[in-house]
């Protein structure tokens, strides 16, 4: 059974008996914080004897309009609601538009949040919190991605963390908030596959060059590196701490990615059926999620993925900044290019609901959470462009969608007013909505990663028990 907050304030913390064990650890030289991570340790290997549950995250970067895909106004005047029309979906009263067919007829298997909201309306400071989980997050806080790396580690030899296609243009947040571990260290920063827009399964000629070993740094020297680490651990004074565990796990990760072939397998997307890639479809986020699908399969815990669809025929590359439609970029946010939604919401469509069957029928579906959502909406109002029409940024009102991992399908949580412009029930927050997910990971949200064992929780936020 999943532990909310809530559990741990309703209840004593020890038991009579444990506190009464406290009292006699000083002489042992253990302390309060070393008990509590030693009791966490228990529970972790307890929880690994059952199958952990994995996470695809996906961002749509420049942030989805809530209006047009979501959370639509029919009733509302043209220049809010736009040009398309809602769609049943196998939910009775719950309506999505018209480009999402292929979801709309799976709306049993997720979950819609119409209330998402904070008050940041700039691409890097959103993209940041939403990584973070925190409406106000500090340089060195540690990703979503990097915390459930450290609470829920890989048990297969294989990268922990996968990151696919990386964030690009002027809405990027800063590296070091995604790319690395945060203050946690290095050890929990993803593998990064796609430094460029053409550097994904999608191009003719991707190939995963991580394994690839340096001519300088080889197996031997790896080895002899964390052989001196070690070394050096064993002369200090202090110990084990979190930064010796941080550089050996990296070291020893290393080494297995260099010996290893089961990592390099998973990788290797062209091994899949062409029915199978069709199905996702031949662009770069439909194969960036069938190689999410073969990552968790593998026993990858998170990956995430940037939903970058592509270009259009005859298009030169701009950003992949597809979800940013003011129509500045020469194309307006309802005409058919790759900043466009009739060019990038059916696409997307088509490789997250072929992600969901995929899961599902492989019986992934229950231990692999499903996370698809922007940094913020897009204004209800819509306005002219330097070049074509398109929505500005919004961020008091927008939409998420959350499936697997025990998420309760066929629901929509909260309410818009009648312009999806302000929340008008059940507001949810970054923390919320972050504290949300790793209940659906079965990881308290409550978690303590900071060394002392009581400041710094894994997030401040409440999980939504409607969803779960």
């Amino acid at each position: 059974m999943i532990e909310n907050r809530l559990d741990h304030r309703s209840r004593p913390l020890f038991s009579r008996r444990r506190l009464l064990q406290v009292g006699g650890i000083g002489s042992l030289r253990l302390t309060l914080p070393s008990l509590l991570q030693a009791e966490e340790l228990e529970r972790s290997a307890a929880r690994s004897k059952s199958q952990a549950k994995s996470c695809i995250f996906i961002h749509q970067y420049g942030g989805l309009s809530q209006l047009d895909s979501w959370d639509m106004k029919s009733d509302a005047p043209l220049e809010i609601r736009g040009p398309y029309e809602p769609i049943e979906t196998a939910t009775p009263g719950f309506r999505i538009c018209e480009l999402m067919p292929r979801l709309a007829q799976m709306s049993e298997q997720y979950a819609v949040i119409r209330s998402m909201t904070h008050k940041m309306s700039q691409h890097d400071k959103a993209n940041s919190m939403l990584l973070a989980g925190r409406d106000k997050p500090a340089a060195d806080d540690p990703s979503f991605g990097a915390v459930v790396t450290k609470l829920r580690p890989a048990m297969a030899s294989i990268p922990g963390h996968v990151w696919l296609q990386k964030f690009g243009g002027g809405a990027a947040p800063p590296d070091h908030t995604y790319l690395t571990g945060g203050r946690l260290g290095m050890a929990y920063a993803p593998m990064l596959i796609g430094e460029r827009h053409d550097d994904n399964p999608a191009s003719a000629d991707f190939r995963v060059r991580a394994f690839d070993p340096q001519k300088d740094v080889g197996p031997t020297r790896l080895n002899q590196r964390r052989n001196l680490l070690r070394g050096i651990q064993s002369l200090s004074r202090i110990g084990t701490t979190s930064e010796f565990e941080a550089v050996d796990l990296y070291h020893q990760r290393s080494i297995e990615l260099l010996h290893g072939n089961e990592a390099k397998s998973a990788f290797e997307i062209d091994k899949e059926e062409a029915s199978v890639r069709d199905r996702y479809g031949r662009n770069p986020l439909g194969q960036n999620l069938l190689l999410a699908r073969r990552l968790v399969e593998s026993g990858v815990r998170l990956v995430n993925v940037v939903a970058w669809t592509g270009l259009a025929a005859r298009e030169k590359f701009v950003s992949v900044e597809t979800w940013d439609m003011h129509g500045n970029a020469d194309v307006g946010i309802f005409e058919n290019g790759w900043n466009g939604l009739p060019f990038a919401l059916p696409r997307t469509d088509q490789a997250v609901a072929s992600l969901l069957e995929d899961l599902r029928d492989r019986g992934l579906l229950d231990s692999t959470l499903v996370v698809l959502v922007g940094e913020f909406g897009r204004t209800p109002v819509i306005s002219k462009g330097a070049k074509r029409i398109g929505r500005d940024h919004w961020p008091q009102c927008y939409s998420a969608m959350l499936a697997g991992a025990g998420i309760r399908g066929g629901s929509v949580y909260g309410e818009s007013d009648k312009r999806a412009a302000y929340v008008k029930t059940n507001p949810v927050t970054l923390e919320d909505f972050t504290a949300t997910l790793f209940a659906a990971m079965d990881i308290n949200p409550a978690s303590r990663l900071s060394p002392d064992g009581f400041t710094v929780p894994a997030s401040s936020g409440n999980p939504i028990a409607a969803l779960l």
